[in-house]
């Protein structure tokens, strides 16, 4: 099983908001998810990105793998 830290699409039309969620990487987009360790609102200057570093570090030892989008977040914010 192939585990993935991915966002989740949340939010009204065109006023996006994600969830950070760790998530068999088999399961659709907005579908079932293990765990959700953070948050990310791209509408707010500058952008705010919210996460449990302690989980995510944690989830990135046991061998998930964050997405592009997410691995570039983790980037900015020191976690990789």
């Amino acid at each position: 099983m192939a585990v993935k830290i991915r966002l989740r699409r949340m939010g009204q039309k065109k006023a996006p908001f994600y969830r950070v969620v760790v998530a068999d990487s088999r399961s659709p987009r907005d579908g079932k998810f293990i765990a959700e360790i953070g948050t990310y609102d791209p509408t707010k200057e500058p952008s705010a990105f919210n996460v449990n570093e302690e989980e995510a570090k944690k989830w990135l030892s046991n061998g998930a793998q964050p997405t592009d989008t997410v691995g570039k977040l983790f980037k900015k914010a020191g976690l990789m």
